[in-house]
């Protein structure tokens, strides 16, 4: 029998459960549910789940895929709602089916990332974000547990693909798509180069939505 996955949202509080606790909070809503999945093997056997893209905290999503293996007679169409029920305000499964594309066909992710300002945008911040992000060359320092020193360097421009730029009187939407891994690109990153490059145009508020997961030649990847 193939594994099966499921499509959620995370929104409101739930935004701030981290990735850790988002597989425990499966594990026990699937128990809670009384749906039946594989578990792992060895001393400390406990129910196999796996997130192919853990999403930072804070950020909200439509389009979360969760994989697991579902025991023989149950039926996916009752999973959706069964667990909904047994998980937190703020994570509702939308979806379930078996999984069937692999999970190195996930290429792309699509973005809105919404830079607010109390006081309004400041004039020509559209402008000037859209000149920092079309760059040839955009370095960053970010962590890594790699490297010796505990910090790498990453150049943000070959790893964006496209970006769409909305101004408005109190913000500016980024509609981005970003590669997703191999390495991927966390739009925290992209905040970090404006506030180090334009300080200026720094946010007093930024708020990140996934909001859709891609393939390689960038239609939904299901």
């Amino acid at each position: 029998m193939p594994d099966q996955r499921i499509r959620f949202s995370k929104s409101g509080p739930a935004c701030y459960i981290s990735h850790l606790d988002l597989m425990r909070t499966f594990q026990r809503a699937f128990l809670r549910a009384g749906i039946p999945i594989r578990h792992t093997e060895g001393f400390n056997p406990h129910a196999y789940v796996s997130i192919p893209l853990p999403l930072s905290v804070g950020f909200s999503s439509q389009c979360e895929i969760m994989e697991f293996g579902l025991s023989e007679g149950v039926e996916k169409a009752s999973v959706p709602w069964r667990l909904t029920r047994a998980l937190p305000e703020g994570i509702t499964v939308t979806r379930c089916y078996d999984a069937v594309r692999p999970f190195k066909e996930l290429c792309y992710v699509n973005y809105i990332v919404t830079l607010e300002y109390d006081a309004g945008a400041p004039v020509g911040a559209e402008n000037a974000i859209r000149s920092l992000l079309g760059r040839e060359s955009l370095v960053v320092t970010k962590k890594s547990k790699k490297a010796k020193s505990g910090q790498t360097q990453l150049d943000l421009i070959p790893l964006i693909q496209r970006v769409d730029y909305e101004g408005r009187r109190d913000a500016v939407v980024l509609d981005m798509v970003l590669r997703a891994k191999d390495p991927g690109l966390n739009p925290a990153l992209l905040l970090s180069a404006i506030q180090a490059e334009c300080p200026k145009l720094a946010p007093d508020y930024v708020s990140y939505h996934r909001k859709q997961v891609l393939d390689a030649c960038f239609r939904p990847y299901e």
